[in-house]
C-alpha cells in the first residue's frame, strides 16, 4: 500500500502541472492555478503516510537532526510521507509561479521548462523564476503611470 501512495502522490498533482505546462491560457488552467485546493489530495497521502511513523516524524520535525531524518526516510512510510509533502509544496510553488507570469507576461515557452524543472528540481526552477521574473520591466497600468509589479 506504501508504494502505491508515493506514486499516487505524483499522479494527483500531474493534472495540474500539465495544464500549466501545456494550456497556460485556458480560462480552466487559471482557476484551477488560482486555487489552493489542488493540494488537499496529496495533503491526504501525506497524512495517510505519516500517522504510522508520526512519532519519528515528529522527532525529526521538533529537533532536527540529520541522523533522526535519515532514520525516518528509511523508512517507507517515511519517505513517502516527505516525498508527498514535497510534491504538494512544488505545486504550491508551480501555481504561484505560473500566477506571477501570467501577470508578468513571462511567455509560455518560457515558463513551460521552468515549470518542468520545478516539478523535478525546484530549488533550482524556483532560483532561476526569480532571475527571470527580476530582469522583467515593470508594467505600465492602464492610467499610463508607472506601475511596480514586482513584489
Amino acid at each position: 500500500m506504501t508504494g502505491f501512495l508515493f506514486e499516487l502522490s505524483f499522479w494527483l498533482v500531474a493534472p495540474v502541472w500539465l495544464l500549466m505546462i501545456f494550456a497556460p491560457h485556458r480560462r480552466l488552467t487559471a482557476r484551477v492555478a488560482a486555487s489552493p485546493l489542488t493540494v488537499v489530495p496529496v495533503l491526504l497521502v501525506h497524512v495517510a503516510m505519516a500517522i504510522p511513523v508520526f512519532p519519528e516524524l515528529w522527532a525529526a520535525v521538533s529537533s532536527p537532526d540529520i541522523d533522526v531524518f535519515r532514520d525516518l526516510t528509511a523508512r517507507a512510510n517515511g519517505a513517502g510521507a516527505v516525498w508527498a509533502q514535497v510534491i504538494a509544496w512544488d505545486l504550491l510553488l508551480g501555481q504561484w509561479m505560473y500566477r506571477e507570469a501570467r501577470r508578468l507576461g513571462i511567455h509560455p515557452l518560457v515558463m513551460g521548462p521552468l515549470l518542468v524543472l520545478t516539478i523535478l528540481l525546484s530549488p533550482i526552477g524556483l532560483l532561476i523564476f526569480l532571475v527571470v521574473r527580476a530582469a522583467r520591466p515593470a508594467h505600465r497600468s492602464p492610467a499610463g503611470g508607472e506601475a511596480l509589479v514586482r513584489s
